[in-house]
């Protein structure tokens, strides 16, 4: 993340954990799995994704503009989202910032790379079709706040499951984490590199990051919490 945590921050992480241990022990069990990545390396990789949201990998950097507006909104915000908005504003010229963009390795890298070995080994046009629907969903819902980057419903990603229930119900599990957590790295990823830099901006844009990773580890939870129903 961006250096800055506050009371808000950690009572959701204290929450994701409260709800990977039991997670954790169905894993342990043999009674969770998402497609071909089997129970232990399920856990292995919750867990990691978790430590991971911590890392920021950057990429590139740009201008981006300093709102007026966001001088005197900055304090309620970094309250909400912790990101050190306040100390960011104070980096850079007065009304531009030097924009870093980031990858995080746990809400962006991680899920990317298991999305990838899923549909080598276990190919699935449905996924990728549900996922196109995703990513429309993120690109009409998200938004790109000043001072935050990309912003969207935590429950975004749950958006697949209907549709996996209904055309793949013997594999809804991958299907729901393929197109949920794909669609939306990729809609981040086109609301990032889209967005009027001219009109809004702030010091860092994180693909799978702030205002984006709550939305990529529900939608991977609830995943892998769908195949103990499909066993």
């Amino acid at each position: 993340m961006r250096g800055h945590t506050n009371s808000s921050e950690i009572r959701t992480y204290a929450a994701f954990v409260l709800i990977l241990l039991p997670t954790a022990a169905l894993c342990y069990k043999e009674q969770l799995s998402l497609g071909t990545i089997g129970p232990v390396p399920l856990m292995i990789f919750l867990f990691a994704i978790i430590c991971g949201s911590i890392i920021e990998i950057p990429v590139a950097s740009f201008r981006s503009k300093k709102p007026e507006q966001l001088f005197k909104y900055a304090p309620i915000l970094e309250d909400i989202y912790s990101v050190p908005i306040v100390k960011e504003l104070s980096i850079g010229k007065q009304r531009v910032f030097d924009t870093t963009l980031t990858i995080n390795l746990g809400g962006a890298i991680l899920p990317a790379l298991a999305i990838i070995y899923l549909l080598l080994t276990q190919p699935n046009n449905t996924a990728l079709e549900i996922m196109l629907i995703v990513v429309v969903a993120v690109i009409l819902l998200s938004e790109i706040m000043a001072g935050i980057g990309t912003v969207m419903p935590e429950y975004i990603g749950i958006i697949a499951l209907p549709f996996a229930l209904i055309v793949a119900p013997d594999n809804a599990a991958s299907v729901t984490f393929i197109a949920g957590v794909g669609g939306i790295i990729i809609g981040n990823i086109i609301s990032v590199v889209t967005f009027n830099k001219e009109r809004t901006g702030s010091a860092f844009m994180s693909i799978g990051g702030a205002g984006t990773f709550n939305s990529i580890y529900v939608t991977t939870i609830i995943a892998s919490l769908i195949s103990y129903f499909i066993h």
